[in-house]
């Protein structure tokens, strides 16, 4: 991005799509299935998981991710398209982990207390957490990559170009 405000702006529209992908996604693995999915629960969701992942990216999953694609990247081979395409697996790398810890505590903590009245005790809660937590990110990181990689981040990039064209900002 040109400059910080370029990166903000481009950051809150990402997350504005990739939310509600992975709102809905985890809640169809959770549920066994799309169809399974209670809408008003991924409703209530979607605000409060945009709001930590658009701060999550904003104050560490950019600057982090760009600094480790540029180490990555030789000087040599420094061509557009593998400096982009080692910043989105580089931001992939540091906010699947980052939102799939924050998933868990949402998905299998305390969402179900609040939302759906079960019993869950903070003892079962801490020894099932990390398990949990594995299996969250185990099944995010590949829907991630591949989402960010082939679809929401060239989407964004045209959107973003055009975007900046109309507004002339």
């Amino acid at each position: 991005m040109e400059s910080r405000k370029d990166g903000i702006i481009y950051a809150f529209f990402t997350v504005l799509i990739t939310v509600p992908c992975f709102v809905f996604y985890c809640l169809a693995i959770e549920n066994g299935g799309l169809l399974k999915v209670d809408y008003k629960f991924a409703l209530l969701l979607i605000p409060i998981e945009f709001v930590l992942a658009f701060l999550s990216e904003v104050f560490v999953g950019s600057p982090l991710s760009a600094k480790f694609a540029l180490k990555t990247v030789s000087k040599k081979e420094y061509k557009p398209v593998l400096v982009e395409t080692a910043i989105i697996c580089s931001t992939v790398c540091i906010m699947c982990p980052l939102m799939s810890f924050l998933a868990t505590i949402l998905y299998k903590g305390l969402f179900p207390v609040y939302y759906f009245h079960q019993s869950i005790t903070l003892s079962s809660f801490l020894i099932n957490f990390i398990p949990n937590f594995l299996q969250t990110f185990t099944l995010n990181f590949p829907f991630a990559l591949l989402s960010q990689l082939f679809f929401i981040q060239p989407f964004m990039r045209r959107f973003f170009k055009i975007l900046k064209k109309t507004f002339k900002f």
